[in-house]
């Protein structure tokens, strides 16, 4: 094989051509100074593409209040909320003419409405009055005295009714009699099956109870 290495005079060890050559090839594709040349070395000036980049804080969200459980109201509205104002007073009604005290009642209500439905009926005549005395009926002269209407038509002076109230109450027992010249000998009951007795229903009563012995109008 031959040696490749080329001797000059002098002994001297002469250069290959591959050495000749290196340097030349070297400063060709060795980078410029006059230039910078993008490198894949990260620099101390140029920021790191693989550092985390910053992001921005998202704001707080405030919590929903808790939900008011099924039924409830809410807080506010509880508050809020006023209670029904009080109903007005009703007035209180008067007391009726029925409650009034007995002899009171009768005097006052009783006999004027009972003599202008009679007077109504063609009756002018007739005087009632109102007593505490013994019953006129045969048979009860030792029966107590209790409050009558005495009903006595003038001109002729035979007619007379009595309405008896043997317990002071228009409510209590009533009873009734009626004659023409003579004492009466039956004492009747009055308005017996009426739960609740009225002035008007009293006055009613005994106006019926007149034009049925045919002593009111034309009879």
């Amino acid at each position: 094989m031959a040696d490749q290495t080329n001797h000059n005079q002098a002994g001297e060890v002469a250069p290959s051509t591959v050495d000749k050559q290196a340097p030349s090839v070297a400063e060709e594709n060795a980078p410029s100074t006059d230039s910078p040349e993008a490198t894949d070395l990260p620099t101390a000036n140029a920021p790191d593409s693989n550092a985390a980049k910053p992001t921005a804080t998202p704001p707080k969200r405030e919590k929903p209040a808790a939900k008011a459980a099924v039924g409830e109201k809410p807080a506010a509205a509880a508050t809020e909320e006023k209670p029904p104002a009080a109903k007005a007073a009703k007035k209180e009604k008067a007391p009726a003419v029925e409650d009034k005290p007995f002899v009171e009642f009768i005097e006052q209500d009783y006999l004027p409405a009972l003599q202008k439905a009679i007077a109504q009926q063609g009756v002018q005549d007739l005087q009632v009055s109102f007593a505490k005395q013994k019953l006129p009926i045969i048979g009860f002269e030792s029966a107590e005295e209790c409050w009558q209407i005495i009903g006595t038509w003038k001109e002729t002076g035979a007619r007379q009714f009595n309405l008896y109230f043997p317990e002071e109450d228009i409510q209590g027992k009533k009873g009734f009699s009626c004659n023409e010249g003579k004492k009466p000998s039956t004492l009747e009951s009055f308005l017996i099956d009426e739960r609740k007795i009225t002035l008007d229903l009293l006055v009613f009563g005994l106006v019926q109870r007149l034009d049925g012995q045919k002593w009111l109008g034309i009879n």
